[in-house]
């Protein structure tokens, strides 16, 4: 188990030290990065140099366990990767992907730059990790993007962090899908879908059309805070995901990632740390 540090971002903006230190009280050592401002930013998205994140974390006893980069530019990644391979860190990742409606030649190009990507953290001793929302579940020729981008990336090259959340709300069943890219799957995001939440499940039915344009812009007016919850408090099978995912080859850690709450954002993972310890097959060594 681990956390996905954009669950803490407004915390981590005020005193990452100190967000860090609660994070430890809780049982959190491992950590995924977001590093939305990749372009003038080497680390985990908080200005933090690596000598000095090294040494908090050593203080700590955490470890970075992968980080989302944003943008993905080929010129940037070796500095990146340096900032990474000092921390130890062996994971990195696209945050978030948007593929013009039913254009495959899209689709196929980025594939093979994600190729690209995997091999330049390959030559380095790391893994990249493709992540999902539920944009990747449109459909172009009788298949979703996901599996197109799945089809036309080397294995061996690109790894995947599945979303359960947003693959449930792109339509999809997460365990059929972590059973499907078994051998793929290296890293979880696990957050919970309200039991009274303002909208249904599935993105698809009535929010966004499914056959049309899905942009940046698209995403952000129609997620809504509300459609998020704390661990065990919603309706996803989280402990049919644990289970699955144990029986998955090459996976590592199941991380938290809270997007939204209506709690304080430590507040919310305290809850879903505690909510955790319920559920079998869990451990936080």
């Amino acid at each position: 188990m681990g956390i996905q540090l954009y669950s803490v971002r407004t915390s981590m903006g005020k005193d990452p030290h100190r967000t860090l230190e609660r994070l430890a009280e809780l049982g959190f050592t491992h950590l995924e990065g977001a590093n939305h401002h990749a372009d003038t930013d080497d680390g985990i998205g908080f200005g933090m140099p690596a000598r000095d994140l090294r040494a908090i974390l050593n203080e700590l006893g955490m470890d970075i366990v992968g980080c989302h980069i944003n943008p993905l530019n080929l010129d940037r990644l070796p500095e990146i990767l340096d900032y990474h391979g000092e921390l130890g860190n062996t994971r990195v990742g696209c945050d978030i992907e948007f593929f013009p409606y039913a254009d495959m030649d899209y689709i196929l190009r980025r594939a093979e730059f994600f190729n690209d990507i995997g091999e330049l953290c390959r030559a380095r001793g790391m893994r990249f990790y493709y992540h999902n929302h539920y944009q990747e579940f449109q459909i172009v020729d009788g298949r979703t993007v996901y599996d197109l981008i799945m089809e036309h990336t080397d294995p061996g090259l690109v790894y995947v962090e599945m979303d359960t959340y947003w693959m449930a709300r792109g339509g999809q069943d997460p365990v059929t899908m972590m059973k499907k890219y078994r051998d793929r799957l290296i890293l979880l995001h696990q957050k919970d879908f309200p039991r009274d939440a303002p909208q249904p499940l599935v993105m698809f039915e009535g929010i966004v059309d499914r056959n049309a344009p899905i942009t940046m812009e698209t995403f952000l007016e129609t997620k809504d805070p509300r459609c998020f919850t704390e661990i065990g408090t919603g309706i996803m099978s989280i402990q049919e995901i644990i289970d699955t995912a144990l029986d998955c080859p090459n996976f590592e850690y199941l991380l938290l990632e809270q997007d939204h709450s209506q709690l304080d954002d430590l507040a919310s993972v305290e809850r879903s740390r505690t909510a955790f310890d319920r559920y079998t097959g869990v451990s936080w060594d």
